[in-house]
C-alpha cells in the first residue's frame, strides 16, 4: 500500500506538468482529474515494477538495496511499460495525442516526457517508500 500511495503522490504532480502536452488539456477542471485518474494507473504500474523485480530477484524486498540488478530491472521493466502503454494508448487505441510541444522519441512517435516518467520516477518511489516505512521492516510495505 506504501509503494501505491508513494507512487500517486509523486505521479500526479508529473502528470500535471506536462498535461499541457497533450491535446484537450485546457480545462483546468479536465486536467485535475484526468491527471488524478492517470497517476492511479502510474501507481498500479510501479506495483507492477515491483512485482518483476520480486519474481527476478526471488525477494520481496528486492528494491530495498536494489544494487545494479534492482536498479537494471526498475529501467528495464519501467521502460517496457511505458512506451507499450504510450504506444497503445496513442498508435493503437487513439486515447489521446500530442500538442506539437511534446518533444518525440525520433522514428517511435512517442512523447519522450512520459517514458522518463516510467524510467525517473520508479527508483526515487522505491527510496522514499523504503525509507517511509523504515528500511529494517519492509513486510509493512
Amino acid at each position: 500500500m506504501t509503494l501505491f500511495v508513494v507512487a500517486v503522490l509523486f505521479n500526479y504532480p508529473w502528470e500535471l506538468a506536462q498535461a499541457p502536452l497533450y491535446v484537450g488539456m485546457k480545462s483546468f477542471r479536465t486536467t485535475w482529474w484526468h491527471c488524478f485518474r492517470a497517476s492511479l494507473g502510474d501507481g498500479l504500474l510501479v506495483l507492477i515494477i515491483f512485482a518483476a523485480g520480486w519474481a527476478v530477484r526471488r525477494r520481496y524486498d528486492w528494491f530495498v538495496h536494489p544494487g545494479v540488478c534492482g536498479y537494471l530491472i526498475m529501467l528495464a521493466i519501467g521502460l517496457t511499460i511505458g512506451v507499450s502503454v504510450e504506444w497503445g494508448a496513442v498508435h493503437l487505441m487513439g486515447r489521446w495525442a500530442y500538442t506539437a510541444q511534446m518533444p518525440l522519441v525520433p522514428g517511435l512517435s512517442l512523447g519522450i516526457l512520459p517514458l522518463l516518467q516510467m524510467l525517473v520516477l520508479p527508483p526515487l518511489i522505491f527510496r522514499v517508500a523504503t525509507v517511509w516505512r523504515g528500511h529494517q521492516s519492509t513486510e509493512r510495505l
